[in-house]
């Protein structure tokens, strides 16, 4: 039977592989179906991940993928920029196990950009990082970091991210080669970067403005000279009283438009 840490790491990897959108809804039962088990392992599974920042749960919608606000990108790229510049900082020499490693990860990375499979391509760029840590001995490290990288996804998906998976490639490439080459702090500073042009490429509002949406759908029409003052009408001599007409009979119903155009 799939266990809830089976779960979880499934749906981290569809993050990654931008293959769930923000805001996507994780039925119980759907998933139950899917994994071939109870609700109850789902329900363990979402709730580590709503612990982990990954998913979020409504008590009457249900379960859903978080949808990070302007202020959370910019968290998540400064918790990212902390972690993996100080785990560079500290760090004194790479082994040859390590570089061998990250060399065969950035194999995959340029097969996957020659590919056609884009799931893969945005997984695997996402996790050079993770297993940057994994390689240089920080398992905890590498661990925080799938969820960081995971919300980054998240975050590049939901505001429109511009970056060039090439480029993101090279960067890494360029990283591993000051790390081959004994250069640390070029390492660090090459890190350093990388997350930053990946944040710049988001298109980020300089001020969040919460109603913008709707004021901007609620201002006032503006309406031609013509349409604000309408044109007098000649004054027609009085007809004979005759019958109500529809219009004139206040219990006759009345014209949809009309009414809607009153509301409005």
């Amino acid at each position: 039977m799939t266990t809830a840490t089976e779960i979880s790491n499934r749906i981290i990897e569809a993050v990654m592989a931008q293959k769930l959108a923000p805001g996507s809804r994780l039925g119980e039962q759907q998933l139950a179906m899917l994994f071939d088990c109870s609700r109850t392992i789902v329900r363990e599974a979402l709730t580590r991940l709503a612990t982990r920042g990954i998913v979020t749960v409504s008590a009457r919608r249900g379960w859903y993928v978080i949808e990070p606000s302007q202020d959370e990108a910019r968290e998540a790229f400064e918790a990212r920029r902390v972690i993996e510049l100080g785990l560079l900082h500290q760090l004194k020499v790479v082994d040859k196990t390590a570089l061998r490693q990250l060399k065969s990860h950035l194999q995959r990375e340029k097969a996957a950009l020659a590919g056609t499979d884009v799931g893969m391509r945005s997984f695997l760029l996402g996790d050079f990082h993770v297993c940057l840590a994994e390689c240089l001995g920080n398992s905890l490290l590498a661990d925080t970091l799938r969820d960081f990288t995971a919300r980054t996804t998240l975050i590049a998906m939901l505001y429109q991210s511009s970056h060039d998976a090439a480029q993101s490639c090279a960067d890494h490439v360029r990283i591993v080669e000051a790390l081959e080459a004994g250069d640390i702090a070029g390492a660090e500073a090459l890190m350093s970067e990388h997350i930053g042009t990946v944040q710049s490429a988001l298109r980020l509002q300089a001020s969040s403005d919460p109603l913008a949406g709707l004021r901007d759908a609620l201002a006032p029409v503006r309406k031609s000279p013509a349409q604000a003052t309408p044109p007098a009408r000649a004054r027609k001599p009085r007809a004979a009283k005759s019958s109500p007409s529809p219009a004139s009979d206040p219990d006759a119903p009345a014209d949809a438009s009309t009414y809607l155009g009153a509301l409005l």
